[in-house]
């Protein structure tokens, strides 16, 4: 069956995603885009057919992939070595300027075989000869995997035009798959960018891959990069990187960037090696090796991810035979069933100039989560501070650690505003509809796939899929069947039950890539919910919820409050915009759905009085993007105390009340639930050993309450590290290494209710 993807699903607006940040980076929204190119559509990056290329007759049509890969164009690609070596930081080292260079005794022949060795674990010269039979071997294998791999033709202009300034090109990725290293740089080659240089883990392949990698155009970072800052081993090391990097900018060259760990790895999803990259990047553009770069945020979505690259983890490295085994596995499971749906997108570019020139004007204070959070959860304080929260799960590794402090955050903030970017131009696959209609146990499918797909798109989110409704929702469920079981009933319908366990944890997975589009509403529906809890009852009925007033100065509260207890990684707001702007954008968003209307109170000043002559008095122009006037937001949250709402009370207004709320309760109750474990896990213990111990509790609490969609090993880590930051465990040196200590505060049992209580008045059942 043959699904299109590039007409709009029924006769909807499909929104151009994508574009760069007008605060932070002006010049390049203006410059790098254009109207036309909204309509230029999609095409199928693997359809390779005979007027694809220069010949024609029907011996063509038989080798069209194998003449289509003869013609891609490959620019020489010269070995660099002898650049490497003569670089300024190389000979720095080498001449003992720099700290812990070679003049403390070292011979100076033997660190420049240092340097060839450490060279040649990062790069080796790609040959042509093998870059083209890896673009036939792999448009062969994704035509077998894949039933198409759509890119939007504007996003490319975009990027072409954005190469045509004489800037490099650094993109930036989401990682949802091993095969992203492949298919990205097949894409990429493919529309005429040439051969992109791709930054992998080393960790994940084993030396005879990484051998064959390297002449595909592979970079490896040496293991000596992340020795401490005064290890000679390592200032060489990074020094060598450095310098490899500053010659690829100089020389043109793409460069590919995962900015994602891949799904299932332990740990944190910003990917420490990722940032470590950005951070040689942006240190060559300020040292002025070249003067600017260009930065374009990456996506790719899958209907569903590969199964052999789904349930990798990094710490297996992968052979070359080992990879071969995974790849036919792959294949022979994937041909059997239908095939799945690929979108590559590429947002606007923009300058990395620019955007390091503005961005630090929006730079504001920064508290710990224990400090923002912890007065309040005790009762100790009422004030909810609209400060920046100071949380990093990131590991900060030995390139990015050797820049200076103010330029790591930078490279932070852009990472997370890239990241931002890359998930707001993803499109929303048709399983992650399905999958988020299944959870929430909707009754009519057809229809509430229909609804579900026009509300994402009304919110500026593309959707990856198009055609016949009831064609497309029977794909859908055939790409889910080992999650669900189809019954037939009468007339033709079919039932659907989800399979409890296991499938029912998949399921909540694939729903998270619905959360982005909703996420403001959510969190207003979730604040809403608090503050409804402390009034009426949660069981009684709208009518009855719908007669509360709701202060908008108590609004603003309970998001901030929720914004703060949330992971930065989940929520990946813009860096540039402040808690104040995005409290307001959530009650935008709640009264443009429909949950929220105004309400008059008697002697108040009417919602749509603009009062001019208040307004004439506060217009004291400001420098754009200023949202450090601690003033101005007192202002403000004085002026919101009049204001008040109640909740709509529309026929449809409470099952999408619910289903916003539905959408946070995964993390939500994982995080309830981890408060509840305090007084019955075995402290003190080590990290990954109290995770072990909380996720085997919700297991158990999942069997018995039937709610999988918490008993993830992710959630796990993500309560143990909050509750780490909210100051309820603390990590403490032992001969056995860092071990977990339940605080002195949280050591008595009415500060863990008072905890879980907290926690508990955003769910809602």
């Amino acid at each position: 069956m043959k699904l299109e993807a590039v007409t709009p699903f029924l006769g909807k607006y499909r929104p151009f995603v994508g574009r760069c940040c007008q605060t932070c980076t002006p010049k390049s929204w203006e410059s790098l885009f254009h109207r036309s190119i909204m309509d230029l559509g999609f095409c199928n990056v693997i359809l390779v057919k005979e007027e694809n290329t220069r010949f024609r007759g029907w011996l063509v049509r038989r080798l069209c992939y194998f003449l289509w890969s003869l013609e891609q164009h490959i620019p020489p690609c010269w070995d660099a070595s002898q650049k490497v070596m003569e670089s300024t930081g190389v000979q720095d080292v080498i001449s003992g300027r720099a700290p812990g260079g070679a003049g403390e005794g070292q011979v100076p022949s033997s660190v420049k075989k240092e340097v060839q060795r450490i060279l040649g674990h990062i790069q080796a010269p790609p040959r042509p000869f093998l870059l083209r039979l890896f673009s036939w071997v792999v448009l062969r294998f994704l035509n077998c995997l894949f039933l198409n791999v759509q890119l939007h033709k504007g996003h490319m202009k975009m990027v072409h035009k954005a190469a045509q300034t004489g800037s490099p090109l650094v993109l930036l990725s989401t990682h949802k798959s091993l095969l992203d290293g492949l298919l990205l740089p097949f894409v990429l080659l493919s529309q005429g960018l040439g051969v992109v240089r791709v930054a992998w883990d080393p960790c994940a392949c084993s030396p005879i891959l990484r051998a064959l990698l390297r002449k595909l155009g592979v970079l490896f970072l040496p293991p000596e990069a992340n020795l401490s800052l005064d290890s000679s081993e390592g200032i060489l090391a990074r020094a060598v990187v450095q310098a490899v990097v500053e010659q690829l900018l100089v020389s043109g060259q793409p460069l590919l960037i995962f900015l994602e760990e891949l799904p299932g790895t332990q740990g944190p999803w910003l990917s420490a090696l990722g940032q470590a990259w950005l951070g040689l990047v942006v240190q060559a553009v300020q040292m002025g090796v070249v003067q600017d770069a260009m930065l374009v945020p990456v996506a790719i979505t899958y209907d569903l991810v590969p199964d052999a690259c789904d349930t990798y983890h990094a710490t297996a490295p992968r052979g070359l035979w080992t990879g071969a085994l995974a790849v036919l596995r792959s294949l022979r499971g994937w041909c059997r069933g239908p095939q799945v749906c690929v979108r590559v997108h590429l947002a606007q570019p923009f300058s990395l100039q620019e955007y390091t020139i503005n961005s630090r004007s929006c730079w504001g204070s920064r508290q710990t989560m224990e400090q923002l959070l912890q007065p309040i959860v005790l009762g100790r304080s009422t004030v909810v501070p609209d400060t920046e929260k100071e949380q990093e799960w990131t590991p900060i590794t030995g390139p990015l650690l050797a820049l200076k402090e103010e330029d790591q955050l930078l490279v932070r903030r852009l990472s997370r505003h890239i990241l931002n970017a890359s998930v707001a131009s993803s499109a929303v696959m048709s399983t992650a509809i399905m999958a988020t209609l299944l959870l929430f146990k909707h009754q009519k499918l057809l229809g509430e796939f229909s609804w579900l797909t026009e509300e994402t798109l009304l919110r500026g989110f593309d959707v990856g899929f198009s055609g016949q409704l009831r064609c497309l929702v029977r794909h859908t469920l055939s790409l889910l069947r080992a999650h669900v079981a189809l019954l037939r009933i009468h007339q033709g319908d079919l039932l659907v039950v989800t399979r409890p366990g296991p499938g029912l944890m998949h399921l909540a997975r694939l729903s998270t890539q619905l959360l982005p589009a909703f996420l403001s509403e959510a969190l207003g529906a979730c604040a809403v919910r608090a503050l409804l809890a402390s009034k009426v009852p949660p069981e009684g009925p709208w009518e009855l919820q719908g007669i509360e007033l709701l202060s908008q100065n108590e609004l603003y509260r309970q998001v901030l409050l929720l914004l703060h207890l949330l992971p930065q990684d989940m929520l990946l707001l813009q860096p540039c915009q402040s808690s104040y702007c995005y409290c307001q954008e959530v009650l935008d968003r709640l009264i443009q759905c429909g949950l929220l209307v105004a309400e008059e109170t008697p002697g108040s000043r009417q919602a749509c009085d603009t009062g001019r002559q208040r307004l004439r008095a506060k217009l004291l122009w400001k420098q754009s993007g200023d949202f450090t006037d601690s003033d101005s937001d007192s202002d403000d949250f004085e002026e919101a105390e009049g204001r008040y709402f109640r909740l709509s009370q529309q026929s449809r207004c409470p099952d999408f009340f619910l289903f916003l709320c539905r959408l946070l309760n995964p993390l939500l109750k994982a995080f309830a639930q981890a408060a509840t474990f305090l007084h019955q896990g075995q402290l003190p213990d080590t990290e990954s050993g109290y995770v072990e111990q909380l996720l085997q509790f919700l297991q158990a609490t999942a069997q018995e309450d039937g709610f999988f969609e918490c008993a993830d090993p992710s959630l796990a880590i993500k309560a143990v590290w909050t509750f780490r930051d909210l100051g309820v465990l603390q990590q403490k040196p032992s001969p056995a290494g860092p071990m977990l200590h339940l605080s002195p505060t949280f050591a008595r049992q009415d500060n863990q209710e008072k905890l879980e209580q907290f926690i508990q008045q955003f769910i809602c059942g």
